[in-house]
């Protein structure tokens, strides 16, 4: 309450918060991204960070592919990966 008294006040609104907005605008753009990723691999074959990247048209992002991977096979959500973990270029991904 003291907060929106205060915004009150000085003529802003107190509880307008860009970072918040920003915050959802990039976890959108993430959860969209592994939607991709599991529809790629929806077909059970086996591929590469780098190919998935690839076939989804945006090699640039090789490294949020590689992190929504681990998370996925890290928890039951059906993404099997093989390869040794310490070399990340050597992992293959897929649907179980």
């Amino acid at each position: 309450r003291a907060v929106g008294f205060y915004g009150e006040l000085v003529d802003i609104n107190a509880y307008h918060q860009p970072g918040v907005e920003a915050g959802k605008k990039a976890a959108a753009a993430i959860l969209d991204l592994q939607k991709q990723v599991e529809q790629l691999l929806s077909d059970g074959t086996a591929r590469s960070v780098q190919q998935i990247a690839q076939e989804l048209g945006d090699p640039a992002h090789q490294e949020a592919v590689f992190f929504i991977l681990r998370h996925l096979s890290g928890n039951p959500r059906g993404i099997q990966a093989s390869g040794d973990w310490a070399d990340p270029l050597s992992l293959q991904f897929r649907q179980v």
